[in-house]
């Protein structure tokens, strides 16, 4: 089993605001909506569709500032959000959409300070949800089996963050065969057999902790669910997706854009039950029936 420690890297930590810096990504957004990222370097230019673009105009200005390129388009330039980044990072897999990522945080109520264990880590987009999430004083636990999948991620969240945080260990490890860690206070999954974690995620959790799963396909969920019922050591299961539509405001329409965000994923959560001598029986409120 191989290990990452992250804390033993030394880095330069992301800028959060002030002026832009040498060395940060910014966001570029021509006059017609259209989107670029970069790295700023001292001496370089970008070449795009609007002109060419001085990295040094850009280094000392304020976020948000609006320049004319050298054929005097206008260009704003921002620096990148965790949304931004997520849909535009290096992909060793399919990632976990912006709309899911919000979605997930809440559902999984994560919080500062909170212990989370996750997997499978993929290209890295919910691990940087889920570090900043549970802040300096929390932790996140994350397993990979995959050696390519964890370099990628590994330099993903070092791309976006400007540093690996000390809060964060990436294990290469398989998860299906059990959780190290215990006193959890989450364990959130991106795995395509989530049913196999459920007696490892009940071992790894506190009571009252939750679980969460992010599946794509209806029959994955029915067999996560039944799992989590079957087990009796977790209450209230529940499952539901999210559609993203947004709208296009002019000054004389406003519609729903022509594209959507549809069916990306299901999330599915459970709550973890407390051990001891069993109580009254408590029904599942959804229960699943032939």
């Amino acid at each position: 089993m191989a290990q990452e420690r992250t804390d033993d890297l030394q880095d330069s930590p992301r800028t959060l605001r002030g002026p832009l810096q040498a060395g940060e990504r910014v966001l570029l957004v021509d006059d017609k909506g259209r989107r670029k990222t970069l790295r700023l370097r001292p001496g370089h230019s970008q070449e795009w569709h609007v002109g060419l673009i001085a990295h040094d105009r850009l280094i000392g200005q304020p976020e948000g500032t609006v320049l004319a390129t050298n054929q005097g388009r206008a260009v704003l330039v921002l620096r990148q959000t965790l949304a931004d980044f997520v849909q535009s990072m290096a992909r060793a897999s399919q990632i976990i959409y912006p709309k899911d990522l919000g979605a997930i945080l809440i559902d999984a109520d994560i919080f500062p300070g909170a212990r989370v264990f996750e997997s499978g880590v993929g290209s890295g987009a919910l691990t940087l949800a889920l570090v900043r999430a549970v802040g300096a004083s929390g932790s996140v636990v994350s397993y990979e089996v995959r050696e390519d999948m964890l370099k990628r991620a590994r330099e993903n969240i070092r791309d976006f963050l400007g540093a690996l945080p000390a809060n964060l260990l990436l294990h290469q490890r398989d998860a299906y065969e059990g959780i190290a860690e215990e006193d959890l206070d989450r364990v959130v999954l991106d795995l395509p057999e989530p049913w196999q974690m459920v007696g490892h995620a009940a071992k790894a959790l506190r009571p009252g902790g939750i679980f969460l799963s992010y599946l794509p396909t209806v029959l994955q969920i029915h067999q996560l669910t039944q799992a989590l019922m079957d087990s009796g050591r977790f209450h209230l299961a529940e499952t539901h997706e999210l559609l993203l539509r947004t709208w296009h405001v002019g000054s004389r329409s406003v519609r729903p854009d022509h594209r959507m965000v549809a069916h990306t994923g299901f999330i599915t959560t459970a709550r973890r039950a407390a051990d001891g001598p069993p109580g009254a029986p408590f029904p599942h409120p959804r229960a699943i029936k032939e």
